[in-house]
């Protein structure tokens, strides 16, 4: 069995850091969202993970390298375009070379993991397996439709949902899914849609079984999303400190100080992490927030947010509910006239 990860897209909905990042680098308790994932690979046993790229595969494949590190074996597959999950699924066919095989997103996080999924693939052998949840917003999902213990329908974000079943980026599939990616036609998106592949695969009368999950789950597309993912993480974290914390300073709850970092005359309020070698002067770092390597936050507040490598923050009074990007520089100036100046990127949101 092997694994196929996506890690291309272009992560629009989380503009401007994509601009210049792949969303799935993004890190949640200071570690990639796609490192969850490959962990969770991992862990089945799969050792072939071929994965997805596009725009950000040089930085993809400097952050994974050859998968060593989870002991994997990673096969990039390069996709030109973003035309669908179908279509990943379709370059991935001569790589797959007719095993079974797990599809998950990389920008996916899921709590308990996939391998109770992998495993019951394994002992029941069905052609598809489809990961799902229930969730209150259905016709943001592509929403499945169960009778008896299989699937019968699949819907792609329906204004009207006939259930509360919505897809989970994980799915399980034998060979026949290349029949399916080989034969439908691109949607009104011009992309080939991995709900349409699977509905084929109902309508030619392939075993297609539901799998669902009652933990958590989060797609990390959205800024909302990727703090409440990083919220829930943090609340799983060992409190270890591995820096340095002067006299000065306050530690309360669960927090993770890592190499390196200094804290000086601040109080940090768990659940919270702080990355290597950053410096933390004359702050308050709340709950909820990770700030990643290499970063100084000086006289500022900052909660429920998550701070990217060797970024400045000095002198800002109060952040939060905020994802701040790479070498990124927030300093107040007191000269006069007093006035805000400011470079932004395309689709950035500030509120003032």
């Amino acid at each position: 069995m092997k694994a196929l990860v996506l890690s291309g897209g272009k992560g629009t909905r989380l503009r401007p850091i994509t601009h210049t990042s792949a969303k799935q680098l993004i890190p949640v308790a200071n570690k990639p969202i796609l490192f969850y994932g490959l962990e969770s690979i991992a862990q089945t046993g799969i050792k072939d993970v071929g994965i997805i790229v596009g725009d950000t595969k040089k930085e993809i494949i400097a952050a994974v390298g050859d998968g060593s590190k989870w002991g994997i074996k990673v096969t990039y597959i390069e996709q030109e375009e973003p035309l669908g999950l179908a279509h990943a699924v379709k370059i991935a066919e001569k790589y797959i070379n007719n095993e079974d095989f797990v599809m998950y997103l990389g920008d996916n996080l899921i709590k308990e993991g996939i391998v109770s999924l992998v495993n019951e693939f394994r002992k029941n052998k069905p052609n598809a397996q489809i990961l799902l949840v229930r969730v209150p917003n259905p016709e943001q999902f592509g929403v499945a439709v169960l009778k008896d213990g299989k699937v019968i329908k699949l819907i792609e974000k329906p204004k009207i949902p006939p259930s509360d079943y919505a897809l989970v980026g994980v799915y399980m599939f034998d060979k026949h899914i290349f029949e399916a990616v080989n034969s439908i036609k691109p949607s009104w998106r011009n992309e080939l849609e991995i709900t349409d592949a699977i509905q084929y695969l109902v309508e030619k009368g392939y075993d297609v079984r539901p799998y669902i999950i009652t933990s958590w789950w989060k797609d990390t597309g959205k800024l909302e999303d990727i703090l409440e993912a990083n919220r829930i993480v943090l609340e799983t974290i060992e409190p270890q400190v591995m820096g340095s914390v002067d006299d000065k300073s306050r530690l309360e709850g669960r927090i993770v100080i890592e190499k390196n970092a200094k804290i000086i005359n601040s109080i940090i309020r768990g659940p919270v992490i702080i990355g290597e070698n950053t410096e933390i002067v004359n702050s308050y770092i709340g709950p909820f927030t990770s700030i990643y390597y290499d970063v100084k936050v000086e006289n500022s507040e900052i909660e429920y947010s998550i701070v990217l490598e060797n970024s400045k923050i000095i002198d800002i009074p109060r952040i939060e509910g905020s994802l701040i990007g790479q070498n990124v520089e927030l300093i107040k100036s007191n000269k006069k006239p007093q006035a805000y100046r400011i470079v932004v990127g395309d689709s950035s949101k500030i509120e003032f």
